[in-house]
């Protein structure tokens, strides 16, 4: 299969402050992988070095094929259009309604027609099971349907990568399940790779899958049960 991250012999200082050393992994297009570790050990660190808001600082990675080492500052939007990020606190602008969310995503990245505007937020509207909320404002909204929003802005421009950081961790046990299957469906269905931190066990426990686990200024694979 495809690598679409592949980082080898990385290292990730912030702050003057090395936080993960020697890191070695491939994902490959289409797998599901939760990434787990203690608070501070550096999973939102490793996050964020795929959507360049931080520098590797050495070793060789690779992110849909932009070398970050290399990556400028012109190119860094590009990559992020093959990212989708679900973010656990949403980041939604409360003051615009769901179809002025996406819409506004859409036109930041090239989309010009407005019929093409349209039909694409129909069409992710309806998957994420969100269609007759369009003209309403986030705060409107449960926990759980804006979580699934952060969803549909993720898969606007097709991402081959969604990275998910703790999205189910405002969420309570129903709605996390709710994300969870929908995560697994777009996985599936869109041969999507999903990369999800999370400190909730009882989710991997119902939905296994391969493990990276954060610690000792690492990344570990665990011998996980794979869906």
């Amino acid at each position: 299969m495809e690598k679409v991250i592949s980082y080898q012999n990385v290292s990730i200082n912030q702050s003057g402050k090395a936080i993960l050393s020697n890191i070695n992994f491939d994902i490959a297009q289409g797998e599901f992988i939760y990434l787990i570790g203690k608070t501070g050990s550096g999973k939102s660190t490793l996050m964020k070095t795929f959507y360049a808001d931080l520098d590797v600082t050495e070793g060789d990675a690779m992110v849909c094929d932009f070398n970050l080492a290399k990556i400028t500052q012109s190119e860094i939007p590009f990559l992020r259009r093959k990212l989708g990020i679900v973010f656990q606190d949403f980041q939604l602008l409360n003051n615009l309604t769901v179809y002025e969310n996406l819409a506004f995503v859409l036109n930041a990245t090239g989309w010009e027609s407005k019929e093409s505007v349209d039909n694409r937020i129909d069409e992710v509207l309806n998957e994420v099971g969100l269609p007759d909320k369009k003209n309403n404002y986030p705060k409107q909204m449960s926990g759980g349907e804006q979580q699934r929003l952060v969803v549909a802005r993720a898969l606007l421009n097709n991402p081959p990568v969604i990275l998910a950081d703790e999205p189910t961790g405002n969420l309570d046990p129903e709605m996390s399940d709710d994300i969870m299957r929908l995560l697994i469906r777009i996985n599936r269905e869109h041969n999507t790779a999903v990369l999800m931190a999370t400190h909730n066990y009882q989710l991997i426990d119902r939905y296994p899958a391969k493990i990276f686990r954060c610690e000792n200024h690492s990344v570990v694979e665990e011998k996980g049960i794979i869906m």
